[in-house]
Parts: C-alpha cells; sequence; structure tokens
C-alpha cells in the first residue's frame, strides 16, 4: 500500500495507481464552449460526464457496456 514519507496510507496514491491498473484513459478535445453543454447534458441525464460519454460511446459502438 502507498504510504507517505512519515508512514502514513496515502489514499490518493493509492487510488491513482489503482485507476492506473484497472482503466485506460482517452482525452478528447471539443471545441470551445462545448464541455460546458456536455457536461450540463450529463447532470440533466443524471450522470458524470465520464458515464455521459462512455455510454454514448456504447450506444454508438453497439457494444452495450463491453
Amino acid at each position: 500500500m502507498p504510504r507517505t514519507k512519515t508512514g502514513e496510507f496515502n489514499q490518493i496514491a493509492y487510488q491513482n495507481e489503482f485507476n492506473k491498473r484497472n482503466y485506460d484513459r482517452i482525452e478528447i478535445k471539443v471545441p470551445k464552449g462545448r464541455k460546458a453543454v456536455i457536461k450540463a447534458a450529463a447532470t440533466a441525464a443524471g450522470q458524470s460526464v465520464n458515464e455521459f460519454i462512455s455510454q454514448a460511446i456504447d450506444e454508438r459502438m453497439g457494444s452495450g457496456g463491453q
């Protein structure tokens, strides 16, 4: 488990390592102002931006989340 120099558990380092091992990252670029539109749509759908975009990709690809 990740520890600080003083030996304390380092939650942030643990989460970063977990994410690195379990997830791939994708960076997208959108035109200025589009991020706010996407975030508002995600919020209206009761989702995070990540969930919203992942669902849109799954629907477009017909993969159903796999």
